[in-house]
C-alpha cells in the first residue's frame, strides 16, 4: 500500500485505514500545534529518528489504559504511603521532556518503551520544541516527581477531550514513573477524564493495567471522546479551564 505524503499548506489526514500493516500511515508535513491537534484527535502521532522526514502513525491493535483500572502491586503502594516522593503537574515540561531522552535506561525503564528505540532518540529537538509550543498552549501536559527538590521521574503527553494521549516517561529512582502515571489516573478520575492512549504494547504498560483495542474500536471510542470540552492551561496551578476544541 503506498504510503500517503503530507503537504504544508494541508493539515487533513488520510482514513487511518490506509495504514500499513506496522501502522505507517504517512510521511511529511510539519509538527505545528494545529497539525499535532488534528492528528491526536484522529489516532495518529508522530514517531521517527533525527535526520528522517517526518512519520505519521496510527497502530492495530492499539495499547489504552482506563484510569480507573490501574493495576497497583503493594510494593506500589507502600512506596505512594511512604511519601518520599511528591508529584506536581506542569512545573517543568521541558524537564521531563529532556529528561525522557536523557535519562540512561534500566532494565525495567527499556521496557517502558521497548518498542521505541531505547534511548529515545525519537524525541529529536524539533520535537521537544513543538511539544513545548503545545505545552505552552495548554494541550500537553507533564507530570512531574520529585525526591528532596530532585526531578526523579515523571511523563508527559498530549490531552483531547477525555483522552490522554502518554508519550514517554522516565524514572531515575524506583517506582517515580509508576508514581507518575497513578497521580495522572487520579487526577484525570477527579476530572471525568476516560482513558490513556498507550499507542504501544510493553510489558511495561500491559503489567499496570493496559490492554490492546483493535484501531477500529479505538477510533470509535476517541470519535466520542475528543467530542467533549478539552481542560486547556496549566494543570497545576489551577488555571487551566474547559473549552471546546474545534479540529
Amino acid at each position: 500500500m503506498p504510503i500517503y505524503m503530507l503537504q504544508d499548506e494541508v493539515l487533513d489526514f488520510p482514513p487511518v485505514s490506509r495504514s500499513t500493516k506496522d501502522g505507517l500511515l504517512a510521511i511529511g508535513g510539519d509538527l505545528s500545534p494545529e497539525r499535532l491537534l488534528v492528528a491526536y484527535s484522529s489516532g495518529i502521532f508522530p514517531w521517527y529518528k533525527e535526520g528522517e522526514p517526518i512519520l505519521w502513525w496510527s497502530l492495530d491493535p492499539r495499547m489504552v489504559l482506563k484510569p480507573s483500572e490501574l493495576k497497583m502491586t503493594k510494593s506500589l503502594w507502600k512506596t505512594i504511603e511512604s511519601n518520599k516522593y511528591s508529584c506536581s503537574f506542569d512545573t517543568d515540561f521541558e524537564g521531563v521532556i529532556r529528561a525522557c531522552v536523557n535519562v540512561p535506561r534500566t532494565d525495567d525503564q527499556a521496557e517502558e518503551e521497548e518498542d521505541k528505540d531505547e534511548t529515545s532518540t525519537w524525541i529529536s529537538e524539533d520535537m521537544i520544541a513543538a511539544y513545548c509550543e503545545l505545552h505552552d498552549l495548554g494541550f500537553a501536559h507533564s507530570v512531574e516527581v520529585y525526591q528532596d527538590n530532585e526531578l526523579v521521574g515523571g511523563l508527559y503527553g498530549v490531552s483531547i477531550g477525555k483522552i490522554f494521549c502518554a508519550e514517554s516517561m522516565f524514572h531515575t529512582k524506583t517506582d517515580a514513573s509508576k508514581v507518575a502515571l497513578y497521580n495522572l489516573c487520579q487526577f484525570m478520575t477527579r476530572n471525568n477524564m476516560e482513558l490513556i492512549d498507550a499507542q504501544q504494547e510493553t510489558s511495561h504498560i500491559k503489567r499496570m493495567g493496559a490492554y490492546p483495542v483493535s484501531r477500529k474500536e479505538f477510533i470509535k471510542t476517541l470519535k466520542a471522546l475528543v467530542k467533549n470540552d478539552t481542560l486547556v492551561g496549566n494543570w497545576g496551578d489551577g488555571s487551566a479551564e474547559m473549552l471546546k476544541l474545534e479540529v
